[in-house]
């Protein structure tokens, strides 16, 4: 059971290394310092935008409309926290 955790927290923990990356991404997108015409960074973004949307989709449709601000990212981010302290705290469960 030691090992369901570890996997887990590792998918916990590759989601939000995702999230960074597609944030960060965004902004430099958003700037212009990356390009969506260069062929590996488009890629990258569509993988990214393929990986997340599934995820952003029902937390977008619970929040309300606020423009251009995306909240959606942040409401993960509280979550993945939210689910790691929870296995952290009944660690005992998977480990006894």
């Amino acid at each position: 059971m030691g090992t369901l955790y570890e996997a887990l927290q590792l998918i916990l923990q590759v989601l939000w290394f995702l999230m960074i990356v597609h944030i960060i991404m965004s902004w430099l997108i958003n700037f212009q310092v990356l390009n969506l015409r260069q062929p590996l960074i488009a890629q990258l973004w569509d993988g990214l935008n393929r990986l997340l949307e599934p995820i952003y989709r029902p937390i977008r449709n619970i929040l309300p409309n606020t423009g251009g601000l995306d909240l959606a990212p942040l409401v993960l981010f509280i979550l993945i926290i939210i689910l790691q302290r929870a296995l952290a705290n009944n660690a005992g469960f998977f480990y006894g």
